[in-house]
């Protein structure tokens, strides 16, 4: 079986559905589809449909109103690498380019570690891999990543270049990020970290260390990033 054909047919419409709001194919303040219409076009019943809108209110994408039908909501906008919807979402995948410095391997949790793991997560190793980010072709992120290794099939053997994580992690896994933790601080910028974000040895970078919560009971995210503000502000809400 396929991943595909893994994922279920309510989070197949929620993508689609999710993909043409935020693209604007369906504006704020606009309606979607009717139900019985979303069921024809897509072969689907009625109680996946529902499930799919469901889905779509929760995130804050439409509103569902009694006698009109569901109403597109504006996508949040103003968020970003502080933001559990991610830098994708924030900065466009138009404007913003990913190069994989080290691809996905599974290895043993560095230590010490940034945060405290549960015994789950020591015992299954992590997906450790890093990611240059470009906003407008200039090297803006450089990001390391550590995911621990729980039903995650086939994850390492994915490409990630110019891809989302977040997306791979819901639309592959059914992992959705809602909230977290992360302490940021200003520091001066050395070795690699220079050299990849193409800035001086000494020069200011923002140092974030991450702890993502998700849907999945006792799993988390953990991410360190190394941000050049030179050119540019992150914001967001969190």
């Amino acid at each position: 079986m396929t991943e595909e054909n893994k994922i279920p047919q309510y989070k197949k419409l929620y993508e689609t559905l999710r993909r043409h709001i935020v693209s604007g194919v369906y504006e704020e303040g606009s309606l979607l589809p009717s139900e019985n219409e979303l069921c024809a076009v897509h072969s689907m019943t009625r109680p996946t449909v529902r499930h799919a809108l469901e889905a779509l209110v929760q995130d804050g994408f439409i509103q569902k109103k009694q006698g009109k039908g569901s109403i597109v909501q504006k996508p949040p906008q103003d968020i970003g690498i502080l933001s559990i919807s991610g830098t994708s979402s924030a900065i466009g995948k138009q404007y913003l380019q990913t190069q994989i410095i080290q691809k996905p391997q599974i290895k043993a949790w560095p230590m010490p570690f940034n945060f405290d793991l549960t015994e789950a997560e020591k015992d299954v190793g992590c997906i450790y891999m890093e990611r240059l980010r470009f906003v407008n072709e200039q090297p803006v992120f450089y990001d390391i990543n550590h995911i621990p290794n729980i039903n995650l099939p086939r994850f390492t053997s994915r490409t990630f270049e110019n891809k989302s994580l977040f997306d791979t992690l819901r639309t592959g896994y059914q992992i959705e990020v809602k909230g977290g933790t992360q302490k940021l601080k200003a520091i001066k910028a050395t070795g690699t970290v220079s050299q990849l974000l193409k800035i001086k040895t000494g020069d200011p970078v923002l140092y974030m260390e991450r702890k993502l919560l998700t849907n999945r009971e006792g799993f988390h995210i953990y991410s360190t990033i190394y941000f050049n503000s030179e050119k540019h502000a992150i914001f967001g809400n969190f």
